[in-house]
């Protein structure tokens, strides 16, 4: 674990693990923390997989400054910073998006990404909404309400708001409030600022711009996951090189509910894609200043 400075100041708390191919995860929100250390375990042997707080979030500085763009610019500080020519990005929920992102402003510093539960093209809100709506009671829908509609939270309150606003993201039912519970322990505060802006800027983003990205995107989604299936079809249909992979009977977090099926997707496509464009040399140390 170390933190790297960003050209601004900001420093950003970094994990890695692993030898190999590179391979760096960005978590959603917005305004979240990296929560993907499952996820980098199943890629196995010979990926070296970083993993980091976007700025702002969880364990790195705090920064106003929360657009797309300057997100975009971080991650090339960090792919320039471990010494890398070119990597694989794997984004998850508004890391897909951020991926995305990435993908159109630096394909040359690519060899494939991975979009996994994003929320695609079109108007994925009102599926979303129906679909959350139709795995709560009447209570909980009622209580949530209750919960995001108080100007300040206790400790208490604030866990409970979670699991209630994220336990509807599980395919396996009988689990899915137990998983939402120990997320929603987690010691970090939301970045509601971070939420709003980017996920606002997220929403505007025209969707011809993915047309444009000529990089290998596997577009990986549960069936299960209140996010419709739909609209990232539409999404993997507009890529140049897109490719869709459902996993039934999962949810929102894929490696909780089929991480045999989600390793083998990362293994046999998202490696081999790499092929012989990544330097064997290990990730450089952090900066002086990180």
């Amino acid at each position: 674990m170390s933190f790297v400075t960003m050209d601004d100041g900001v420093r950003l708390w970094t994990g890695t693990t692993g030898r190999g191919a590179p391979v760096v995860l960005l978590h959603g929100g917005p305004g979240l923390w990296d929560y993907l250390g499952p996820l980098a375990a199943l890629f196995g042997d010979g990926v070296v997989v970083h993993r980091f707080d976007q700025r702002g979030c969880g364990r790195s500085g705090p920064s106003d400054e929360q657009r797309l763009d300057r997100l975009v610019a971080d991650l090339e500080i960090l792919r320039r910073h471990w010494g890398y020519e070119r990597w694989a990005v794997v984004g998850h929920s508004f890391g897909a998006t951020l991926a995305l992102a990435y993908a159109g402003a630096h394909p040359d510093r690519l060899t494939w990404v991975g979009y996994l539960s994003g929320t695609g093209l079109g108007d994925w809100r009102t599926g979303y909404r129906a679909e959350r709506d139709r795995r709560m009671t009447a209570g909980q829908r009622a209580r949530l309400a209750e919960l995001e509609s108080l100007p300040v939270r206790s400790p208490e309150q604030e866990r409970e708001f979670r699991t209630l606003a994220w336990f509807t993201d599980h395919a396996d039912r009988d689990r899915a409030w137990d998983w939402a519970a120990e997320d929603a322990a987690a010691p970090y505060e939301i970045n509601w600022v971070a939420n709003r802006r980017l996920a606002a800027e997220a929403a505007a983003r025209p969707e011809e711009d993915v047309r444009r990205i000529a990089v290998p995107v596997s577009v990986i989604h549960g069936a299960g996951d209140p996010r419709p299936v739909g609209s990232v079809a539409a999404l993997a249909g507009a890529l140049p090189d897109g490719r869709l992979h459902v996993l039934e009977g999962a949810g929102h977090h894929p490696w909780r509910e089929r991480p045999g099926e989600l390793g083998e997707i990362l293994r046999e496509v998202g490696i081999p894609a790499q092929g012989k464009s990544w330097d064997p040399r290990p990730p450089r140390g952090p900066s002086p200043g990180g």
